[in-house]
């Protein structure tokens, strides 16, 4: 039984149960805590360096409760959310013209292909000098960081659409029109939405570069203000949370894909 069991775990793509995922997620986060736990209180580890779990407890109830945490949360997911969802709003239909035109991507893949090489820290005196110092110089950090990268994404899932689905819809009589609504459009949505899942979390990346300069708030602004004053614990707090809105974010597009895409399977777990 744990042969057949051990052969299907090793079979490329194969199904395991939900508990038995579920399992193997949590395994790992507590396989973390305990290796941070033998470094930390098995005194390998200085806690300037590294602070151990319970005094890492101590640092986010003071956050939370004293220095308004929740204040600095806010703010960052504000500016992410407004950087990604621009980005969004240009990029996906953009990319979507580039795969399933080709003058569009002649025109415009060879640039933004340039432009994404580019770091994003690198314009923040550029952004500074046309926007100024206040949100909008943060909000287009992270758009800059995620626009391009979204924009190619997208337009390679447009293009695999089955060229032999697209000809036949030709052969049957469908107009170009009706072929990008009915044909190219609904099967990209399933990648789309994967690529609006994966580059939120680039957008997430780019937040405590957005927040270097001239801040006042967010999770960025208060990891830079600890490395200051060498508080450990609490830069690492903030990364913790930073993880933790990650992990929710991407269980909602989870939840998102199989709600609209039941077809295309749940991921990972039977």
């Amino acid at each position: 039984m744990i042969l057949l069991a051990t052969q299907k775990w090793a079979t490329a793509k194969a199904e395991i149960a939900r508990p038995l995922y579920w399992s193997l997620a949590a395994a790992a986060f507590v396989l973390l805590l305990l290796v941070w736990s033998v470094l930390t209180y098995g005194g390998h580890v200085p806690p300037l360096f590294l602070p151990a779990p319970d005094e890492i407890v101590r640092a986010a109830g003071l956050l939370f409760g004293e220095f308004d945490l929740m204040q600095d949360i806010y703010a960052s997911v504000l500016r992410v959310t407004s950087g990604f969802l621009l980005a969004a709003v240009i990029g996906v239909p953009l990319g979507i013209m580039m795969g399933s035109l080709k003058v569009c991507e002649a025109f415009f893949e060879p640039f933004l292909g340039f432009i994404r090489y580019m770091p994003a820290s690198a314009f923040i005196p550029l952004f500074i000098l046309w926007l100024g110092i206040g949100e909008t110089e943060k909000i287009a950090v992270i758009f800059f960081g995620t626009f391009f990268q979204m924009t190619l994404m997208v337009m390679d899932v447009t293009k695999n659409v089955s060229q032999e689905l697209i000809d036949t819809s030709y052969t049957l009589g469908v107009s170009k029109r009706s072929v990008f609504w009915r044909i190219i459009l609904p099967a990209s949505l399933p990648g789309i939405v994967d690529t609006l899942r994966i580059t939120f979390g680039w957008a997430w990346t780019y937040l405590v570069v957005a927040e270097i300069v001239a801040a006042s708030s967010g999770l960025g602004y208060m990891i830079m203000q600890s490395q200051r004053f060498l508080k450990t614990s609490h830069i690492i707090v903030g990364i913790l949370v930073i993880g933790v809105i990650g992990i929710i974010i991407d269980l909602l597009f989870k939840w998102l894909y199989g709600r609209l895409f039941p077809w295309m399977g749940k991921g990972g777990a039977a």
